[in-house]
């Protein structure tokens, strides 16, 4: 009973500290929702199991508390939760574009753990791991009340060793299972700079650059491939941002800048309170270039800082973007490192692009609609990882597989051609 009042008082104080925060924050709550009464509640049922729970090597105040903590994040939000230590130097690890694990970008949709996207050049995309897949069983373990940070604990680990994985794809109603080995991931985030054929894009140069992910340097390898492809004499560019799950939000910002005037919005986060408000613009020392055509190429992998490069690219009509409507990942999680070295990620906004849409849940549209079938989308990865996508090769393959870079190419030409058969005309008017 001692240590009940004891583990009470000390809740009680912590309760207090907050109080005095989040009186800042909002509005005082009702009485049903008093801090005081509630932590007592949650201190008389932890002591209630370490006092006749059956096995005891499961009811160390680490342990519930730890487990505590993963329900009270998890059931917040999908992107929110309690990291362990361990979990967390893992998390830092991601932000330097190299750990040990599949190469699956992975999220919670419709309570079970959802396929992002699979990275290319991982063992995920040379199984032919598609986005959307849903993970029913990992190593032959149900996912269905499995954690989102549990799930990604068996994912990620030391390279070599084997994981089975049981998925359903949604769109065909498919299950297999895949037998995968980890390795080391490292990821390249810009990739397949080039001029398309011209016996795709015609008369035109027309440019191609994809994006696998926002990392620190993306900003720069993108204005270095651009800056080539111009020298080239490129004339309209499309960016592709399929199957891209996003990173770093300051990356995704300096893309834009890359395509916009200097001191544009391109993004805004709006949360519960006034800290959370704030105006992502691009910068003002960066060069801008000239306002050639472009298209971005979307699909349902295409998450996070993808979106906001998207919805900023569509909503100031900059860009075309064409493929199909994005995962809706549009949200912004703080993350706070506890004293025993774990951390709480949480939501605290959401993500507006320029016109003031709501990415997180919706997603954004494409202007042109083209889908592409689970078997053409498998089998144009399956190139792409197998490093066998010749230059000699890239029409025909382009034409058999991959509708949406072909709608992209008319869509581009079209605005030449509209644009070479007026230019006399705007001429004259200015005479």
């Amino acid at each position: 009973m001692r240590r009940f009042i004891i583990l009470l008082s000390l809740a009680c104080l912590v309760v207090g500290v907050f109080s005095a925060f989040a009186q800042e924050a909002e509005p005082r709550k009702s009485e049903e929702d008093n801090g005081y009464a509630q932590i007592s509640i949650f201190a008389k049922a932890l002591e209630l199991i370490r006092q006749d729970y059956v096995d005891e090597n499961k009811t160390s105040y680490h342990d519930l508390i730890n487990a505590a903590m993963k329900g009270m994040l998890s059931s917040l939000d999908p992107h929110s939760q309690f990291m362990d230590p361990d979990d967390f130097r893992d998390m830092q690890d991601d932000t330097r574009s190299r750990f040990n694990g599949l190469g699956i970008e992975v999220s919670m949709k419709n309570g079970l753990p959802t396929v992002i996207t699979a990275m290319e050049d991982t063992p995920a995309a040379k199984a032919g791991i598609l986005s959307g897949d849903q993970i029913l069983r990992i190593n032959g373990i149900s996912t269905e009340r499995m954690d989102l940070q549990d799930a990604i604990n068996v994912l990620r680990g030391p390279a070599g060793a084997k994981i089975i994985l049981t998925l359903l794809r949604p769109s065909t109603k498919e299950i297999k299972e895949y037998t995968l080995q980890r390795a080391e991931i490292k990821i390249q985030s810009v990739k397949g700079a080039r001029l398309l054929d011209p016996e795709l894009t015609g008369p035109f140069k027309i440019g191609y650059v994809r994006l696998v992910q926002f990392n620190e340097p993306t900003a720069d390898e993108l204005s270095k491939a651009l800056d080539e492809l111009q020298k080239q004499g490129m004339q309209a560019v499309i960016l592709d941002l399929r199957n891209n799950p996003g990173g770093l939000l300051n990356s995704a910002v300096d893309v834009c800048a890359q395509f916009l005037p200097p001191n544009t919005k391109v993004v805004s986060t709006q949360g519960r309170v006034a800290s959370q408000q704030h105006d992502y613009s691009t910068s003002g020392a960066k060069k801008e270039r000239g306002n050639f055509p472009m298209v971005v190429l979307i699909n349902e992998g295409s998450a996070s800082g993808a979106e906001i490069v998207a919805g900023a690219l569509k909503d100031l009509h900059r860009a075309v973007l064409v493929g199909e409507t994005t995962f809706g990942k549009g949200s912004v999680q703080n993350v706070m490192q506890l004293p025993d070295g774990s951390a709480v990620r949480f939501t605290t906004a959401k993500y507006y692009t320029p016109s003031k849409q709501v990415i997180q849940g919706n997603g954004v549209t494409p202007n042109i609609r083209v889908a592409v079938t689970a078997e053409q989308e498998r089998s144009l990865f399956a190139l792409r990882n197998a490093g066998n996508m010749k230059p000699e090769d890239e029409k025909s393959i382009i034409k058999a597989r991959d509708p949406q870079m072909l709608r992209a190419i008319d869509a581009l030409k079209g605005v030449m051609i509209y644009a070479q058969e007026n230019a006399p005309k705007a001429q004259a008017v200015k005479k």
